[in-house]
This record gives structure tokens, C-alpha cells and sequence, in this order.
């Protein structure tokens, strides 16, 4: 795979992986060379939109199509975990949407077939490849604030949502917090890893999937973490991270961001931007998996399998404080 194109299998058909399939077909390295959906004409119009040569109105015939080197799973993230695990128990690499999944169990059972297969495999978390984030956490990792006191990040949809929306659908594993609170949670992640406890409260809706939540984690440093997610309520959607010698600020959109605020004690605020194109890039996450694939690997070292077990066991220990649990889940672990 070093000179020739990668070539990618999109499953699902909805918005995210329209945006995204819009991006690849940008890339000169990369080929769209199929896309399944649970029916065939569904399929086929996505096919027809974005000229891809193969339709399938099934899962598994894009699974066990050999010319596909990637497959880009696009589905609920109620279905992660079938859709992720039928791809790569057929061989095939996998880039999944976030929420990774459900929850770390099924996380865990994921990257451990990934593992005994060989293949690659990545949470599709563009905001650990947008080059700006990447910057923050190389200065916030180099010092340039000191030593992490604490992190803010908030992402909330006006709504209001119907009842009947994938987002109040707890069969769809609906709620603010996989959605969007993976972001904060994330966030917050790269800057500081896993934390050592968790504190969280909730409103819940009547079909039992959280409309907002906030959490207070913390580590052993003594660092602090507000996160906060919701579908009733647009917010800010910026973050910050504070240090024992400066702060950094993220106007709104922070995990697809083009631009921060470096601020440090007796000196002018530093402003670092990329284009306006870069707000909305999808490709970068594209290209890191295209780059890894290239080179042999098996993960990202942007985005490593247990980082994103760490958030997924975050998430669980979220949802085990404010009492959100899925039809799907016989067992939660507590965290």
C-alpha cells in the first residue's frame, strides 16, 4: 500500500458520512470504492452522489469486499460495535465514528479483535488530528503553561429534539453525552489522560437518556476538569486549559477549531491560527489513517486504541453517577 491509493468502503449513508466521503473524494490518495447501507436504494443513491463504483444493500458484502482496504463506519453509535466487529472479523481495517461505542465493554471486546487480527484500527476522533489541537497539547505537553491546574469544555445544542429523534432514542443509545459530550470528555483526555474520580449530575428525559450533563473530574495532580453536554440548551461550545504559569482559550467550535489564545504571565497574548478551510476538515483524519495504513501499522499514535478505551471508561463511569443505562447493556460495569 505504499504508492497505490487507499481504497475505501463507507458504511452508513447518513450526514457524517456524506461530510466525510465528500473530503475523501478531495484526496488524491484515496478511492471510494464502496458503500453499504441496510438497503439497496439508499446505498445507491449515496453511490450515485459521490460516483462510487459499488453499492451493497447489506453490511456484509461490503465487509467481505477484498478490493476495499478501509472500511469507514458511519452508523448510530448504538450499532459500533456489530458494524466495526462484522468488518474486521472479514479482515477489513476500520475507521469508527465516535462515540466509539456504547460502552468500554464493547470497546474492549473491539480492540481486542482488532488486536488478534492485526488489523488497524482507529476512533474517528477528527479533533486529535486537526493540527491546531495538535499544536495545544504539544505546548500545554512542552510547558508552556506550566503544570495543568484545570480544563473547561462545553458543546450544547439549542434542541428542542422530538421524542421520536435518534438523539432522545435510547434503543439509538441517545442522550447528550455520546454525542457530544465524548468531546469534552476527550478534551480533557489529551490534556491530563484518564481520571482518578469522577462526579457527575444529569436531567434526564422520560425516555431515559440524559438532555444535559455535567461532570467534575479529577487526577491525582490535583487537576480539576468541568465538562458539560447538552440537547436543550446551546452553549459556548469553547474550552480552556489553565496551568500554573498561563492559560490557553478556544473560541467556540474547540474541537474543530482555526484558532487559540496562548496567554502567559508577563507576556502578550500569543494568537495561533490555520485557514478558515481547516474548521471544518475532516480529511486530516483521513490522512492520518491512510498514513499509518501506509507505513504498516496497526494504530494511530494520534489516536491510540487504549486513549480510547480510557474515554469510553470515562463515559461509563459518567453515565453509572447520573443513572443512564441502555435496553442493549445486560451489565454496567461501575467505574
Amino acid at each position: 500500500m505504499t504508492e497505490q491509493k487507499v481504497r475505501w468502503g463507507i458504511l452508513a449513508t447518513g450526514g457524517i458520512a456524506a461530510a466525510f466521503t465528500a473530503e475523501l473524494v478531495d484526496l488524491p490518495d484515496a478511492e471510494v470504492v464502496a458503500v453499504a447501507s441496510r438497503t439497496e436504494q439508499s446505498a445507491k443513491a449515496f453511490a450515485e452522489r459521490f460516483g462510487i463504483a459499488r453499492a451493497y444493500g447489506d453490511w456484509d458484502a461490503l465487509a467481505r469486499d477484498e478490493d476495499v482496504d478501509v472500511v469507514y463506519v458511519a452508523t448510530p453509535h448504538s450499532a459500533h460495535r456489530a458494524a466495526a466487529g462484522l468488518c474486521l472479523e472479514a479482515g477489513r481495517n476500520v475507521l469508527c465514528e465516535k462515540a466509539f461505542t456504547l460502552n468500554a465493554r464493547e470497546a474492549e471486546e473491539l480492540v481486542a479483535l482488532a488486536r488478534s487480527r492485526g488489523s488497524f484500527l482507529m476512533e474517528a476522533m477528527w479533533m486529535y488530528c486537526n493540527p491546531l489541537i495538535r499544536r495545544l497539547a504539544d505546548l500545554v505537553r512542552d510547558g508552556a503553561i506550566g503544570e495543568v491546574r484545570s480544563v473547561h469544555a462545553d458543546f450544547g445544542l439549542a434542541g428542542p429534539f422530538p421524542p421520536q429523534s435518534r438523539l432522545r432514542d435510547p434503543l439509538q443509545g441517545g442522550g447528550a453525552l455520546l454525542d457530544l459530550g465524548v468531546y469534552p470528555v476527550s478534551f480533557a483526555h489529551l490534556l491530563l489522560g484518564e481520571p482518578a474520580d469522577v462526579v457527575a449530575r444529569a436531567v434526564l428525559s422520560e425516555e431515559g437518556v440524559d438532555l444535559q450533563t455535567g461532570a467534575l473530574l479529577s487526577w491525582e495532580s490535583g487537576a480539576l476538569a468541568s465538562v458539560h453536554c447538552s440537547i436543550i440548551g446551546g452553549t459556548a461550545t469553547t474550552a480552556s486549559v489553565t496551568g500554573s504559569l498561563g492559560r490557553i482559550d478556544i473560541p467556540y467550535g474547540f474541537f474543530h477549531t482555526d484558532r487559540f489564545v496562548l496567554h502567559r504571565d508577563g507576556r502578550d497574548p500569543e494568537e495561533f491560527t490555520t485557514g478558515p478551510a481547516e474548521r471544518g476538515s475532516l480529511r486530516h483524519e483521513a490522512q492520518e489513517v491512510m498514513r499509518a495504513l501506509r507505513a504498516g501499522g496497526t494504530e494511530s499514535p494520534l489516536v491510540p486504541l487504549d486513549g480510547t478505551l480510557a474515554v469510553m471508561r470515562t463515559l461509563d463511569a459518567i453515565r453509572d453517577r447520573v443513572g443512564v443505562r441502555y435496553p442493549s447493556e445486560d451489565t454496567l460495569t461501575p467505574a
